[in-house]
């Protein structure tokens, strides 16, 4: 099976050496990243476009794989399109976050370089302080463990080496004997000598060492060095001669598991080497050569030799270094390159053909409202259910759809889900709490192994499987109470975040729903308002982040059994939430009618509505008094309290408009709901409202929710210019332009990206 390559390291001597042995074997399409960390550790890196050439990717998504920062976190949208186009990855270690997003989204085999640590350190100890077991674990039948020197995985735990696919760097470049040796100096190579303590050490003990002879220090430098012997600039022209016309090469490092590039590049110039012992150089055949040194006290006996002219000792040693060249030599290496990529070919096809094998069943997605919501919670979470299941099928991937509710409540009947129609199942489900031993337990059985968590988890329980029959949980709000145990891919609707603006939780449970959108796979926001809440007080990731067109119900295509007269009232359609802002409404409704003589009734609804005037609840109890001292305010305010949905749409039908008081929220569809049924609004000024007042050109008249009088005045407005207000209303081919059927298939495509 053909190798398709996402090469994920940017190391460029790497890349000139492993990409043409891995072309040499048949592999043709790579991908490389084109954007490189800011770090230390990346200074060795560059970005290269001329494999982009030969990609057979459309444009388009070509684009969105070159945008992404690969080390840090690619997008599931690219990954998709990596999934769709490669079915091999290399990568490295580096702080795990690239290797944890593989073991996330890729579905082919990943293929782990190793090319050595400082410090006798290891790719175990890398692996334990990232916690990457867990994920190395759940890809382990696709997982390579590839070293690039000899005996690196000696060192290695035993799951590690178990996994050893061998690919030895090496250099593509033949030797070239170019070396002549005319400056009495010894060349030196320390890198960032200024932004790295290694380095900075490195550095000092060559000074310290060799103080007595001339010398000329090369490698990047990010801080210029207060020392006129490191070179600040060094182009391809000067590197060449200092490599050809410096006496020496000194070779300082003695780690046995890792090694620089420039050692190979003075050898393949001819120029002699004097080295360390105890570095990986003994193992790549430098033991014998008069050009190692145990001491430092015999590297500088070698080099003073060399640097009075010893010509006899310099042939010596550029003669007998030939043999480290044989460590990295393409052709010598070019058997075991050939065994490496006929092994993943191999390995591919087994993986394919159990992938073949696997039972096939539509994808199932649970759609979950946390809490007992009614109102435009609930008709949100519906229409977002139905949005799921007819976007699958535009695409032609027709998922299964489970809509999920509580069922400790007693607020729901077989009415309110009528709308879902019979494709979508209902399943009523409760939280069940887990200790962080069992939620372990849960995550081991259900394949994620090595996962660990010190505190407790929920799950929804819905007496059968905790929604393990479906493959990803799309929550409805960040309303869980605790942490949500991640059996699944979990997406996330966010809806708004009124805690930034109302004191309406506990700064705990604050906390909770901010970690629970936080670790989303995907999170789904419908206006520009709670998208900037999102990324400035909850800081979600943006690359989990998507902003999608508001989902609207069409009461248009409802019949409504009432007369198209206009009546004496209206609308206050609103719950017992704090941010609905009741005391300043009803103080401005005094005012409205006992000082502008208002004639309209106003008729509330909603969820808890008839219970407001009993004013229970601590911000409530104004309520109260207000109604007592005003007999007037009493008998024009009528409490309906929920209503069903078709004596709602009757109501508001013949209603002169419709009000919303609240203070800040995501918006509220209810002023769409009455624009379909010819009925103007009049809502408080704030940004979400604002935006959906340009989208779906609703000509909402505005007030300010902190001001009684002004709230007073506009009520006076509408009620004398309701009448015109109705002629600007936006056409029902607005509303059936952004049917559920139009923006259906973006949110299947968002939710897809998780599966």
């Amino acid at each position: 099976m053909t190798l398709r390559v996402m090469w994920m390291l940017n190391h460029t001597l790497a890349r000139e050496f492993e990409i043409p042995m891995l072309k040499r074997y048949g592999v043709s399409q790579f991908y490389l990243p084109k954007i490189v960390p800011n770090e230390i550790s990346f200074q060795s890196n560059s970005v290269s476009y001329e494999e982009d050439i030969g990609l057979e990717i459309p444009p388009a998504e070509l684009e969105v794989l070159n945008s992404c920062d690969w080390y840090s976190g690619a997008t599931p949208e690219a990954w998709a399109i990596a999934n769709r186009y490669f079915n091999v990855v290399f990568c490295i270690f580096h702080d795990g976050v690239l290797l944890k997003e593989i073991a996330k989204y890729f579905k082919g085999l990943v293929v782990c370089r190793a090319y050595g640590l400082k410090n006798s350190h290891t790719y175990s100890e890398i692996i334990c302080k990232y916690k990457l077991e867990p994920h190395i674990r759940k890809i382990y039948s696709r997982f390579y463990f590839s070293e690039s020197f000899p005996r690196l995985i000696d060192i290695e735990e035993r799951y590690l080496s178990n996994r050893r696919l061998n690919m030895p760097l090496g250099v593509m470049t033949q030797a070239a004997d170019k070396w002549q040796g005319s400056e009495e100096r010894i060349y030196f190579i320390c890198p960032q000598i200024e932004t790295s303590d290694y380095y900075k050490n490195v550095f000092e003990n060559f000074k310290e060492g060799f103080s007595d002879f001339d010398f000329v220090v090369g490698g990047e430098q990010l801080i210029p060095v207060n020392d006129s012997r490191v070179l600040v600039e060094v182009t391809e022209k000067d590197r060449h001669f200092h490599i050809n016309q410096n006496r020496v090469m000194f070779y300082h490092s003695q780690e046995p598991n890792h090694i620089h590039h420039h050692p190979f590049e003075a050898v393949l110039a001819g120029m002699p080497l004097v080295f360390m012992a105890g570095g990986m150089l003994d193992r790549l055949g430098g033991r014998d050569l008069p050009g190692r040194a145990t001491s430092l006290k015999e590297a500088r006996r070698i080099i003073r030799r060399l640097m009075k002219g010893d010509k006899g000792l310099a042939e010596t040693i550029r003669n007998s270094q030939q043999v480290l060249l044989k460590s990295v030599d393409a052709e010598l290496l070019s058997s075991t390159w050939k065994a490496g990529v006929q092994q993943l070919e191999g390995d591919l096809q087994i993986l394919s053909q159990i992938e073949s094998k696997r039972p096939s069943r539509p994808k199932r997605i649970a759609v979950i409202l946390p809490e007992a919501y009614r109102g435009g919670t609930l008709r949100g979470a519906l229409m977002l259910a139905q949005a799921i299941h007819i976007g699958s099928r535009q695409c032609g991937e027709a998922v299964e759809v489970v809509f999920a509710y509580r069922e400790d409540s007693n607020l729901y009947g077989e009415d309110d889900f009528v709308d879902l129609g019979k494709d979508i199942a209902l399943r009523p489900f409760r939280w069940h709490q887990l200790s962080s031993k069992e939620a372990c337990r849960a995550m081991h059985f259900a394949g994620h192994e090595g996962w660990f968590s010190a505190s407790s988890h929920v799950v929804p329980d819905d007496g059968m499987r905790q929604f393990m029959d479906c493959d990803l949980w799309l929550v409805v709000s960040d309303r869980v109470g605790a942490p949500l145990l991640p059996l699944r891919p979990v997406v996330a609707m966010i809806y708004d975040y009124l805690q930034r603006y109302e004191d309406v939780i506990a700064r705990s449970a604050d906390l909770q729903f901010i970690q629970t959108a936080r670790s989303a796979d995907r999170v789904l926001v419908t206006t520009q308002f709670t998208k900037n809440d999102a990324l400035q007080y909850a800081g979600v990731d943006p690359r989990r982040l998507a902003q999608l067109p508001m989902l609207i119900p069409q009461f248009s295509k409802w019949q409504v059994s009432m007369n198209e007269v206009v009546e004496p009232y209206f609308i206050w359609t609103t719950n017992a939430a704090p941010h609905k802002n009741h005391i300043e409404v009803m103080r401005a409704l005094r005012i409205y009618y006992e000082e502008y003589g208002g004639v309209l009734l106003c008729k509330v609804t909603g969820v808890g509505s008839d219970a407001i005037p009993e004013g229970k609840l601590p911000h409530l109890k104004p309520i109260i008094p207000l109604l007592r001292q005003s007999p007037l305010l009493s008998s024009r305010v009528r409490w309906l309290g929920d209503l069903p949905d078709h004596e709602y749409r009757a109501q508001l039908k013949s209603a002169a408009f419709l009000m919303h008081p609240a203070r800040i929220d995501n918006g509220t569809i209810s002023v769409i709901e009455a624009a379909q049924l010819g009925v103007p609004s009049l809502s408080t000024d704030y940004p979400a409202m604002r935006e959906m007042n340009q989208w779906y050109s609703l000509n909402l008249q505005f007030m300010d929710g902190s001001s009684a009088r002004n709230m007073a005045g506009m009520l006076m407005q509408m009620e004398k210019n309701c009448e015109s207000l109705r002629s600007s209303l936006p056409k029902a081919e607005v509303f059936e332009s952004n049917d559920i059927s139009v923006h259906a298939q973006r949110y299947w495509q968002e939710v897809r990206k998780c599966l």
